[in-house]
């Protein structure tokens, strides 16, 4: 297929209690991707938004940012879940012919938000809503029945926010930069469990861009330095009702990374870093092992042979992920910006020697309901 480039990246810094508005979140960060790209907004023809109604309080909410992203008089579209599912309907505008430069924006402001409140209304509201479900507690049950299934211990998932708020500490755009121990997550006050504070991302403010280009516009408009290409996207949802399917099966993101595999013509060995969805600790496991980076189970065992260290065979989350900062809607597009900045050898303290090959994970749904995987490369 055609691939389309990524030639812009702009990323806020990721914290709690931002005072900025929405907009000016947005302005921010298009302004930084249009500096980094050596565009202005005359260049681009097309803006897709990732926004939430329920998360920004208002209706139609991608309108109230119009704006500040630069689509007044331009083609604007929305997009309501993780900013990797943006990413694919920007690149299939452009693959569509009829636009040439576009950019995904994505925002969130979690710390104005009720996290329990809204997920919570994300569950059906005859059964699952009146439980009192929300991203949490689901979390815990998915959790429990991996854990229980693989044999895998609360001590053997800690070791995940070790890692990555560790990674944080060289990423000056992470929330959450600390030295902790297994001892201070299995110590951490318990939300739901088996899940620990620690254990837990955290609610999140902040916003991210990418510029996105059509082949014959990113030769055009940018050099091979800051050209990172899209060489594979895979996406697959499961079913909605959690009751409907079986909590540690990753089969929906087996489905999207062996379409994102197929289509960029590698396999999980050929991946140098790697950017995966981890709200929480188990998670960063699960969907490393749904992603073919090890077997199914052996997730824990490949983290305690420090595979997935910053310096292992495979840099997971060197950012610190979203462990360290998780604004929602963000996280995804967050990820895939992570992941040029490791491609153009511009991610500072936490680069990955030789990264030449990236993938970005986002999820949209409760428990990694929907998956979309993306394989990058110079």
């Amino acid at each position: 297929m055609d691939r389309v480039a990524v030639i812009g990246v702009g990323q806020t810094k990721y914290e709690k209690g931002k005072r900025e508005t929405f907009s000016e979140l947005v302005y921010e960060v298009v302004t930084k991707a249009l500096e980094d790209a050596g565009i202005t907004i005359e260049d681009v023809d097309n803006i897709v938004s990732v926004s939430s109604d329920f998360w920004d309080g208002r209706t139609i909410s991608s309108m109230a940012i119009q704006d500040a992203a630069g689509a007044f008089g331009k083609d604007i579209t929305t997009v309501e879940g993780d900013g990797t599912f943006g990413a694919l309907y920007g690149a299939m505008r452009l693959l569509s012919g009829n636009f040439g430069v576009g950019i995904v924006v994505a925002h969130h402001k979690g710390t104005e938000s009720s996290m329990s409140g809204i997920t919570n209304t994300s569950f059906d509201p005859l059964v699952e809503r009146r439980l009192g479900l929300d991203a949490v507690t689901s979390a815990a049950l998915q959790a429990r029945r991996y854990m229980d299934r693989w044999g895998i211990l609360e001590e053997q998932i800690a070791p995940v926010s070790v890692k990555n708020h560790g990674n944080a500490k060289r990423n000056p755009l992470a929330m959450l930069p600390m030295d902790i121990t297994v001892e201070d997550v299995m110590n951490s006050p318990m939300m739901s469990t088996p899940l620990k504070k620690l254990d837990c991302s955290a609610p999140t403010d902040g916003a991210c861009a990418l510029i996105l280009a059509a082949p014959h516009e990113a030769k055009q408009l940018s050099t091979h330095k800051k050209r990172v290409w899209l060489n594979g996207v895979g996406h697959c949802s499961d079913a909605f009702h959690m009751g409907d399917r079986d909590l540690s099966d990753t089969r929906a993101l087996k489905k999207a990374a062996e379409a994102a595999y197929v289509m960029a013509g590698l396999e999980p060995s050929d991946i140098d870093v790697a950017e995966v969805y981890d709200a929480f600790t188990y998670m960063e496991l699960m969907w490393l092992e749904g992603l073919g980076f090890c077997d199914d189970g052996m997730g824990a065992e490949y983290l305690e042979r420090g595979v997935f260290d910053a310096d292992g065979e495979l840099p997971v989350n060197p950012s610190g992920g979203r462990l360290s900062a998780n604004p929602v809607q963000v996280a995804g597009l967050a990820c895939m910006a992570e992941c040029v900045l490791q491609l153009r050898g511009e991610a500072g303290e936490h680069q990955v020697e030789e990264a030449r090959t990236a993938l970005a994970h986002g999820i949209n749904g409760m428990c990694g309901q929907s998956h979309c995987v993306w394989i990058m490369g110079k």
